[in-house]
Order: C-alpha cells, then sequence, then structure tokens
C-alpha cells in the first residue's frame, strides 16, 4: 500500500478544548475515508478510547484544562497502544513536543498554526501507518494459527505415518512368513513326489535322495548360481519319477536283460518325467533336466542324442551321480565308493563329461563318508519313545505302508525324533528304528 492509496474503516480521534478548531479539522477531513470522533478535554477522550479500541490515530491538542496532551497521550498509549499519535503544539512548546514524543508515543508533532494540506497528509499517513500495522498484526495471527494448525497436522500425519509404516512391516513380516511356508510345502511336495518311485522299486529307496545331496553339492562347487542349484537339486529328487508308467516286470531287469522293445520302452521314461511335470511353471526347468539326465557325451545317450555341452550341466551332473550311486547299491563302504567312482572315471570322455568328475568325485565322498559304517559302533534296533538326539540312523526308516520317513546315516534331532513318533502313530511300522551307537 503506497502513500496516495485511501484508507477505509479507520477511526480518528480529535482532542482539542476549543470547538472551532475540532469543527476545523473535521472539515479538513471530510473527503477522507475517516470516522472521526471529538472530545473537548483529555477526560473525555479516555473515555471514548474505552469504548473505542479500534481508534487508529488520536491528534491532541497540548494545552487543554485538565490533562495536558502530554499526560493524555500518555494514558491513552495505555489504553490503546497501537494508535498512531499525533501532538498539536505552539512555537513555544518545544519541551511539551518532546515529551509527547518520549512519553506519549508520539508520531509527529504539528505546530500551530498548521498547514491544512500538511495536516491532512500527516493524518492521512498515519491512517495507513495504523492501517499497515493493523492488518500485519492480524496477518501474523493468522499465521500463527495456520503454523499451529499445521503443527497438529504434522503432528496426526506422522502418527498416521508410523501407524501405516506398522501396519506395512506386520504385513511384509505375514508376507514373508507365508512365502517361507509355500517354499517349505514345495520343497515337502518334491519330496513326496520322488518317493513315489520309491514305493514301487525296493530297489532304488533312498536313491533319488542320494543324487540330490550329491548333485547339490557339485553344483555349488561348481560355483553356479543359487537358482540354477535349486533347479539342479529339483531335478534330482525327481529324475526317476517318469518310471511310475513303466510296468513292475521292466523295473526288476538289468539293462543288458532287456529285449529292443523293452529297452526302447524303458529308455521313454526322462521324456515321461519331464512330461508328468511340465503342466507346473515352476517345474519346466527341472523338467528339461530330467529329460536329458540319460545323454551321454559322446552322443550315444537318450532320448535325442546330444552331446558334450549340448547336455545341460544339470543334466550331466545328475547322470554322473546317478551312475555311482546305482554302481553302489546297498553296499555303504569305503571301497564301495571308490569301485563306484572308478567305475564313472573310466567312462569320462565317453559317457560322462571329464571336466565334472573332480566335482562329483568331493561330492561323493563328501556324502558317503558319514553313511559308511564304522567298527567302532554297533546297531541297535529302539522304539522312537527310546530315540534320543545324536543317535545316527543305521537303516532306513519307513512307515508301515512303505513310505521312507529317514535315511540311513541321518543323525537324528529333536524335530526329526519328534516326527518318526508322530509317523508311527498314524501308520505304524512293524519294527523299531535302527541306529548306531558307539560300543
Amino acid at each position: 500500500m503506497n502513500s496516495t492509496e485511501t484508507v477505509t474503516a479507520v477511526k480518528i480521534l480529535v482532542v482539542d478544548d476549543e470547538e472551532n478548531i475540532l469543527r476545523a479539522i473535521s472539515r479538513l477531513l471530510m473527503d477522507e475515508d475517516l470516522d472521526v470522533l471529538t472530545a473537548t478535554s483529555g477526560e473525555e477522550a479516555l473515555r471514548i478510547l474505552g469504548s473505542n479500541r479500534d481508534v487508529g490515530v488520536i491528534v491532541s491538542d497540548q494545552r487543554m484544562p485538565g490533562l495536558t496532551g502530554v499526560d493524555f497521550l500518555e494514558k491513552a498509549r495505555r489504553i490503546t497502544p497501537d494508535t498512531i499519535r499525533i501532538m498539536l503544539t505552539g512555537y513555544a512548546d518545544v519541551n511539551a513536543a518532546v515529551d509527547a514524543i518520549n512519553r506519549g508515543g508520539a508520531y509527529r508533532y504539528v505546530a500551530k498554526p498548521w498547514k491544512d494540506e500538511e495536516l491532512v497528509q500527516i493524518i492521512r499517513e498515519a491512517a495507513q501507518r495504523f492501517f499497515l500495522t493493523r492488518e500485519n498484526k492480524r496477518l501474523s495471527e493468522m499465521l500463527k494459527k495456520k503454523n499451529e494448525e499445521l503443527r497438529d497436522w504434522n503432528s496426526k500425519l506422522e502418527l498416521y505415518v508410523q501407524e501405516q509404516t506398522k501396519e506395512i512391516q506386520k504385513n511384509n513380516e505375514e508376507l514373508q512368513s507365508l512365502n517361507e511356508r509355500l517354499r517349505k510345502n514345495f520343497q515337502n511336495s518334491i519330496i513326496a513326489f520322488s518317493g513315489l518311485i520309491e514305493l514301487r522299486d525296493s530297489a532304488v529307496r533312498n536313491h533319488s535322495r542320494n543324487v540330490a545331496e550329491v548333485s547339490r553339492k557339485a553344483a555349488e562347487s561348481l560355483g553356479l548360481p543359487a537358482r540354477e542349484v535349486d533347479t539342479i537339486t529339483i531335478a534330482s529328487l525327481l529324475h526317476d519319477i517318469g518310471k511310475i508308467g513303466i510296468p513292475d516286470v521292466l523295473l526288476r531287469k538289468g539293462l543288458g536283460d532287456m529285449s529292443p522293445e523293452e529297452l526302447k520302452e524303458y529308455r521313454l521314461h526322462p521324456v515321461r518325467g519331464q512330461a508328468a511335470i511340465d503342466s507346473i511353471e515352476d517345474l519346466r526347468e527341472a523338467g528339461t533336466l530330467i529329460r536329458h539326465h540319460h545323454e551321454s557325451y559322446d552322443g550315444s545317450g537318450f532320448p535325442d542324442g546330444l552331446k558334450g555341452s549340448g547336455i545341460p550341466v544339470g543334466s550331466r551332473i545328475i547322470g554322473m551321480v546317478d551312475a555311482v550311486d546305482k554302481a553302489m547299491g546297498s553296499l555303504l563302504s569305503d571301497s564301495a565308493v571308490q569301485a563306484a567312482l572308478k567305475g564313472v572315471k573310466d567312462a569320462l570322455g565317453r559317457r560322462f563329461a571329464p571336466g565334472l568328475y573332480k566335482h562329483v568325485r568331493a561330492a561323493v565322498e563328501d556324502t558317503y563318508s558319514k553313511v559308511v559304517v564304522e567298527t567302532a559302533v554297533v546297531e541297535l534296533e529302539l522304539h522312537p519313545d527310546n530315540l534320543e538326539a545324536g543317535m545316527v540312523i543305521s537303516r532306513d526308516v519307513y512307515s508301515g505302508t512303505g513310505l521312507l520317513l529317514l535315511s540311513k546315516g541321518l543323525q537324528l534331532n529333536e524335530k526329526n525324533i519328534q516326527a518318526i513318533r508322530r509317523y508311527y502313530r498314524i501308520d505304524p511300522s512293524r519294527s523299531g528304528v535302527f541306529v548306531m551307537v558307539k560300543r
């Protein structure tokens, strides 16, 4: 707002004991947007201020009976401190003018006789100053209120964010728990599938688990990515699932005893294995490894005659480990392990990939050394209630209907002991659990 703008709704109080001066000043201000109030004494002016706290400008004479102008302005300052105060004084009253400024907080003093235009301009500027002061105060109060509202809103927002964060964390924890549960259920389903063929063919009991354990270690030794290692492990567990479709009589024959027609039927089992799990999207990569685990490095394998690096690395690993475990059969000794490894080594470059042998050999020796029967221990048959953590299973543990529960060589802990006891109540076995204990 500049000095030429019109100020509205500002009250001005003119105080003088001479009526003609009051009328003169009132006439000067007729064309201004000011609400003019008048008083003939300081006392009357104080009463007017008491009921008009919004007076913006006071113009007061110094020489008045009763309260002088200085005394009046000093009292008025306490009643309405924001009011702009102007003193009218004669040329001889310089000291009074100084007192008006010091004690009464006067904005200006005007000497009598005044110049009309000068007085009007001084009053106009005083009104503008009061208006700006009042508007600034109003805006400051508004800003203060808005800041308080903003602080309150920020406080509520922070609380809301904290509550939402806690809710999100809770949901994430529940989701992680659910994902972990799904992952375990998926793994258990794979293990259950792998046990189906073992229910049909007693000669391969525990074979899938052995192949999976050794293949996993060999894949890790090769430095393969974790996801690929998981796929190889799953494919190992399910590599013989296609044999479910093979007639029982064929399962009991060796490859050398099969007729050409029977051999043709047998060689379909990797394809059937892939087809059996192809409808499960997450198992399709494993299905490819299953299809090719009987391919040979020189191209003489089946079902597609792949050779060399054309055979998936997972299939090459599974095929080599499969041969080792089948060669060992039920023999659990250092000599049986070394004999099985020698048979694979002799076939390197023809049936098996040479570069994989050292990784598979290390994995085989690490795995089977834990299940080799030691002469310093004896075998005991115990009821599940008598099992203790730390005992080592010496024979595969089956339920009454032939489901493999635990593999030989496993060291018992509280978790699998409770599992054995639970299964023995659901599907009782006719025998106890055979364990090895030190003499």
